[in-house]
């Protein structure tokens, strides 16, 4: 009776070990698949995304966002984009993140979220434009990687126009009050 017990025993622990190989043999081909999939998602990537244009007449920004829906994918790469050109040309973004990140021996999990409200205070980035636009399949999602520009000085034909029509209209007032105090005056 002893001998059956422990002979149940040793086959309860080497079935045991046999099953724990194929549960590492599965987790191994995921974690090899994952870095095989980030691995491609950095060839795919436009040089411009970890080397951006440089020029003497525009500023550059990028952005990259990943979603199971194509204009998702487009519209939060953009936002991060245009964000990043406002911060680039000295303007405040509102934008908040929280990140909770846990690691383990045998694995990561990280949940993130970023609120980014669509606003840059204290800077005109009026001409800022997408350059390029590239997309490529990710893992069944679509990621979106953007290029924006934001020329600066004679570069700039939007900024320009306004500054145009500003000098206009503020000449119209002081034009206007000039007039009225040299009508004022004469009738004194």
């Amino acid at each position: 009776m002893y001998k059956i017990i422990f002979a149940v025993a040793v086959a309860s622990i080497l079935s045991a070990c046999s099953t724990t190989d194929t549960y590492d043999k599965r987790a191994e081909i995921e974690r090899s698949r994952n870095d095989k999939a980030v691995e491609r998602a950095i060839d795919k990537a436009p040089k411009w995304m970890s080397e951006l244009p440089k020029s003497a007449n525009a500023v550059y920004a990028n952005g990259s966002a990943v979603s199971r829906d194509f204009s998702m994918a487009d519209m939060k790469a953009r936002l991060i984009a245009f964000s990043s050109i406002c911060m680039a040309a000295g303007g405040e973004v509102d934008k908040n993140a929280k990140i909770f990140m846990t690691d383990t021996e045998n694995s990561s999990t990280e949940h993130s979220e970023v609120a980014i409200r669509s606003m840059c205070r204290g800077v005109d980035v009026s001409g800022a434009e997408i350059v390029e636009t590239s997309r490529v399949a990710e893992n069944g999602r679509y990621r979106t990687y953007v290029l924006v520009a934001l020329p600066t000085g004679e570069a700039n034909a939007i900024v320009k126009r306004k500054d145009a029509r500003r000098s206009n209209e503020e000449a119209r007032v002081r034009s206007e009050k000039a007039f009225k105090d040299l009508d004022d005056n004469r009738k004194q």
